[in-house]
């Protein structure tokens, strides 16, 4: 029998996907803060300590104008904060 069908078959499991967080826009809301980047996010306890990158994605509206800076974003969100008045580094 070839040896592909021999061995066993195993799914494939990201070991990045535990270091990765979302966020959604409404949530930015609840900060004091403009200048918003992974440290402040953490800080805030709105992502867990151990992440190393976060996604914005959209949900909700942002109330106030935000400068993120070091954090992705999807196109509904990228939307909703440049509608706010904010800006993206």
């Amino acid at each position: 029998m070839p040896l592909q069908r021999r061995l066993p078959k195993r799914g494939f499991k990201s070991l990045t996907a535990a270091f990765n967080a979302e966020l959604k826009v409404s949530d930015l809301n609840a900060l004091a803060v403009n200048e918003i980047d992974l440290l402040t996010l953490k800080q805030a306890g709105l992502i867990p300590n151990n992440a190393l990158s976060v996604k914005l994605i959209a949900g909700g509206e942002a109330k106030q104008a935000f400068q993120l800076s070091g954090i992705k974003l999807t196109a509904g969100a990228r939307e909703a904060i440049e509608s706010a008045g904010g800006s993206i580094k």
